[in-house]
């Protein structure tokens, strides 16, 4: 099988799963209780915590753990509209976000606050200079995801980050899910920044877990109250086994991180330039520096997204559609819609992701299935 869905979900590093086994069979404590087991968690949470700190160059007093980047984007939108809620009730997210931020923003529309959506050019990409017109004075949070999911272009993080310098009360969240091992951590934890959201199973970890960046002197509300855990802010008995696995996970996906994504980006440079070869396919994806190298979104004309995965899936191949299907409601919330791609395009969309241990190899007989298919469906549409 060739597994090219790697930003839908990843394979969990054997590694990584060893990792995860001896914890869970070894350490039985919870984290916070007195005794002596309970005193082993704790130090193999400080352990972890201490472990992903210095990956992305923080502290460890600024990492807080979670169930997953839902759960972050979450707390941290409605941690904020809670908090703040006093000083504004205004919000800015960009128009092409995971829903767990867009439909966390949308929920606290019915608690009296007011959503702004920053639009992006047609490269998929936040446009900075309409930033500064959408903030406002009661303006508490601006919310702009570090890599889109599904075509990869990066957002111009540090841009957004300058023009934020002159509103410091404004928190600034980056939903960094897809970003961690695939862009330089200086792309997406800037100084402005004040809170990235991360999920484990992004890469190479175990599922159900993920952390937080939570720069020191920032301030929101838990939205888990209980026995006070993760210094009172974030209730609930930690995944001790989850949370060691997910640090292994980190130090091995920014370990030479600049060779992996090379060999990731000369790969996805094949899949495009073979992909553009063929009059009915479009290319929403970039090879270029603004665009992650692990992303190639395309579409082949007239057949629709969800029909091409199906196709490949008969050959052992697995891609997925993004979030644009067959359902025109649906491509109206898409990335695709957003960039003003015609509705009859973005039903065609289908996206391939690798990761690094894919392999040219792979990519080969990847375009040999494509060649294929693209030749079937010619002769049925002909």
């Amino acid at each position: 099988m060739i597994y090219f869905d790697n930003s839908a979900t990843t394979a969990i590093n054997p590694s990584v799963l060893d990792a995860y086994m001896k914890t869970s069979q070894r350490i039985m404590g919870n984290p916070s209780s007195l005794h002596h087991l309970g005193n082993q968690a704790s130090r193999l949470l400080s352990e972890s915590r201490k472990q992903i700190a210095e990956g992305l160059s923080v502290t460890p007093e600024e990492i807080f753990f979670t169930s997953g980047g839902t759960e972050g984007d979450n707390w941290v939108i409605k941690g904020t509209a809670i908090e703040k809620h006093g000083f504004g009730k205004h919000i800015i997210i960009s128009a092409v976000e995971h829903s767990a931020v867009s439909k966390a923003a949308a929920q606290l529309v019915e608690f009296g606050f007011e959503i702004s959506v920053l639009p992006v050019d047609k490269r998929g990409r936040a446009k900075v200079e309409e930033l500064e017109s959408l903030i406002r004075k009661d303006t508490i949070l601006v919310s702009i995801m570090g890599v889109n999911n599904e075509m990869g272009a990066i957002q111009p993080i540090k841009e957004i980050g300058e023009v934020l310098e002159s509103y410091p009360t404004i928190h600034f969240h980056v939903d960094a899910v897809q970003a961690l091992g695939k862009v330089p951590v200086s792309k997406y934890i800037t100084p402005r920044v004040d809170f990235a959201t991360f999920s484990a199973h992004k890469f190479h970890g175990p599922k159900g877990v993920g952390f937080i960046y939570w720069r020191k002197g920032r301030r929101i509300a838990p939205l888990l109250n209980g026995g006070g855990q993760e210094g009172q802010k974030r209730s609930g008995t930690e995944n001790v086994a989850g949370i060691v696995a997910m640090a292994r996970a980190v130090r091995l996906q920014l370990e030479d991180q600049e060779l992996k994504n090379k060999r990731e980006a000369n790969i996805k440079e094949y899949l495009m330039d073979s992909l553009g070869k063929y009059d009915k396919v479009t290319l929403f994806s970039e090879d270029s520096d603004d665009f992650a190298p692990h992303i190639i979104c395309f579409g082949l004309k007239d057949i629709k997204g969800e029909v091409l995965v199906h196709a490949f899936e008969k050959k052992d191949i697995i891609i997925s559609t993004t979030s644009a299907c067959s359902s025109k409601s649906k491509v109206s919330g898409s990335t695709l819609h957003a960039m003003g791609v015609a509705d009859d395009k973005a039903i065609t969309a289908v996206r391939a992701s690798l990761n690094a241990e894919s392999t040219m190899v792979e990519a080969e007989q990847f375009m040999v299935a494509f060649n294929q298919l693209q030749e079937q469906f010619s002769k049925i549409n002909s």
